[in-house]
């Protein structure tokens, strides 16, 4: 059987012409098995080659704030897939950064908890990666970057993810630890899921704005936004404001959270 046919009959099993959360259209073609391995694989080497903190004080507060954003986030989206269990740890490393891999699997640097002033912060930082993962980022942009033959390819055969495509499309650096920037669409998406994620689970929304007015002092120069696949630190901030009635909203009518400081 000539490729171009298998390719026919196997491509309607596996395309993923799916909705986010938000109502936008994507195209994911990897099965959901191969990113939980990847998210699987990808967490346990971070572990074997990065510093995990243990200090129970810091464990705890990153903890409490994933699990009330978790706890929003199947109220807010019951039709997204939530991984059924949930890894959460903090890893001493000084860029501000945080992730989220498929399967279930939450990292937080130190050097974001230095810059995330309140829980709140924190719950804005988390949200947004839970969106990220919710939203099937890194599927779709798998899908965008090796096409649809590679994905293919990939059903079965997959058996190491030393693989620099793969590691960046689910934001992770070849070299581990180091994050990696979605496009922009993921980003504002991320945004505005994390935004309603932190809302619901009782954080005041506006600490979003105040978490991202740190991160531009801390961050120094940007390049131009046409340049960079993050949305600049002002059109972020505009965008989450444009956005904050809605979650105000839906915040009066939350639970207060009890995470520690």
């Amino acid at each position: 059987m000539k490729p171009q046919v298998l390719l026919l009959l196997i491509l309607p099993a596996l395309v993923g012409c799916d909705q986010t959360p938000t109502g936008r259209h994507q195209l994911t073609l990897v099965p959901d098995y191969i990113m939980t391995d990847i998210g699987r694989q990808t967490f346990a080497q971070m572990r074997q080659s990065q510093r995990v903190v243990t200090e129970p004080a810091i464990n705890e507060r990153v903890r409490c704030v994933a699990r009330e954003i978790i706890k929003a986030a199947a109220r807010l989206y019951p039709e997204a897939k939530m991984p059924k269990t949930w890894d959460v740890a903090v890893f001493q490393n000084p860029t501000p950064n945080a992730f989220a891999l498929p399967g279930g699997h939450i990292g937080v640097h130190t050097g974001m908890l230095r810059l995330a002033d309140n829980p709140a912060q924190l719950a804005a930082v988390i949200g947004h990666e839970v969106g990220h993962l919710l939203a099937n980022h890194g599927n779709e942009r798998l899908t965008q970057q090796l096409g649809i033959k590679a994905v293919l390819l990939l059903v079965g055969l997959l058996g190491d993810i030393d693989n620099q495509q793969i590691l960046q499309a689910i934001g992770v650096g070849a070299r581990l630890g180091i994050t990696l920037p979605f496009s922009r669409a993921h980003e504002e998406e991320a945004d505005l899921m994390g935004l309603q994620m932190m809302a619901a689970a009782g954080f005041p929304p506006s600490q979003s704005v105040a978490l991202w007015r740190n991160m531009a002092r801390s961050g120094g120069a940007q390049p131009l936004e046409f340049l960079s696949t993050h949305p600049a630190h002002d059109t972020r901030i505009q965008n989450l404001q444009s956005h904050m009635a809605p979650a105000l909203d839906r915040f009066q009518h939350a639970q207060p959270p009890a995470c520690p400081p």
